[in-house]
Parts: C-alpha cells; sequence; structure tokens
C-alpha cells in the first residue's frame, strides 16, 4: 500500500483553535449576505455549498446542511436526501468546470477523524488528476494553488448555473431549525 503524505497541513492542524462559538462556522457563513466573500457556490433548500478556504486541490468544496447537526443521525430524511442531491450536483459541476480524473467524497465525524469543524458535519468533495502530487509540498512544505478562489468559484457557479438550479441567493432560505 503507498501511503499519501500532507505535511503542509501540519500548521493548521496544530495550531490553536478558536473558542467554539455558540455558532459554529458554518452556520456563520449560512446567516451571512456575502456569498462571495465566503466563497458560497450556491445555495439549496436545506444546504449549501462552498469552496474550502484550505483546499487540498483546486475546487475542493464542501457541501454543508444549513442546520447545525454534528452527526448524520441528527439530520431529517430530507436533510440527508438533499445534501447528496447537492453533493451530486457538485461532483457532475466540478467535472464539468474543471475535468478531474476522479474525486474523494467523504465526510470527517469526530476530531479523531479529522473533522476541523467537529461540531457542524459537511461532506469534502477533493477533484483528483492524475498525477496531481508534486515535490512542492513534500520537499518544500508549500501547496501550489493554481487558481485563485475567486475564479475557481466563478466557474462553478456559471457549471451549477448551467443545471437548471439557482446558484447562491443573498438571503438564507426560510429552512426549518437555521433560526
Amino acid at each position: 500500500m503507498e501511503h499519501l503524505h500532507a505535511p503542509w497541513r501540519i500548521e493548521y492542524i496544530l495550531a490553536p483553535k478558536p473558542q467554539a462559538a455558540a455558532e459554529s462556522l458554518f452556520t456563520q457563513i449560512a446567516h451571512a449576505n456575502n456569498d462571495e466573500a465566503n466563497h458560497v457556490l450556491i445555495r439549496d433548500r436545506s444546504c449549501f455549498a462552498l469552496l474550502n478556504t484550505y483546499p487540498y486541490n483546486g475546487g475542493h468544496l464542501l457541501v454543508v446542511p444549513y442546520r447545525q447537526a454534528a452527526d448524520l443521525e441528527d439530520l431529517t430524511e430530507s436533510e440527508l436526501t438533499d445534501l447528496m442531491r447537492l453533493t451530486r450536483r457538485c461532483v457532475r459541476a466540478l467535472g464539468s468546470a474543471m475535468k478531474p480524473d476522479g474525486y474523494n467524497v467523504g465526510l470527517n465525524l469526530g476530531r479523531v477523524a479529522g473533522a476541523g469543524v467537529t461540531d457542524h458535519l459537511h461532506i469534502h468533495i477533493v477533484p483528483r488528476w492524475q498525477g496531481d502530487t508534486n515535490f512542492m509540498p513534500v520537499i518544500a512544505n508549500t501547496s501550489v494553488m493554481p487558481e485563485a478562489l475567486k475564479d475557481v468559484a466563478a466557474r462553478l457557479r456559471a457549471a451549477l448555473a448551467t443545471d437548471g438550479a439557482p446558484v447562491a441567493p443573498t438571503a438564507v432560505p426560510a429552512t426549518p431549525g437555521l433560526a
């Protein structure tokens, strides 16, 4: 078995974390009105998608329920369905806009599983390309992102718009439990 090492992530992992707020980072973003600054790509009925600010690869995005839930058991059947449907749409948009060779799609539930935000579950979608690892992160402790987050966000918003669904409204949809 080969191992993939990501040593550039250790600074983030070991950095002091702010005290847990009453609202998670994702709940704060859900309530915010500046989707461009927060790299929100699309808002759906009970969840939304945004680019990861600390991506493993260009296009690394997150699909997040509006309602703060730490575990899958805390979501309703409708929220689970919406979460997976939006995940599928985002994979399709990444395929259209960025043409990756594959994807890593998953959840990290709990701190020991790698969750950086433990109190608000979210699905990671990481586009992958053949040979997308190189010497920079290993030797130079540097991750190279070939495109700015705002540019990637614009491309993905356009791909999601062609899917026929609304793209990132300025107001948070009225969702039970979001208040």
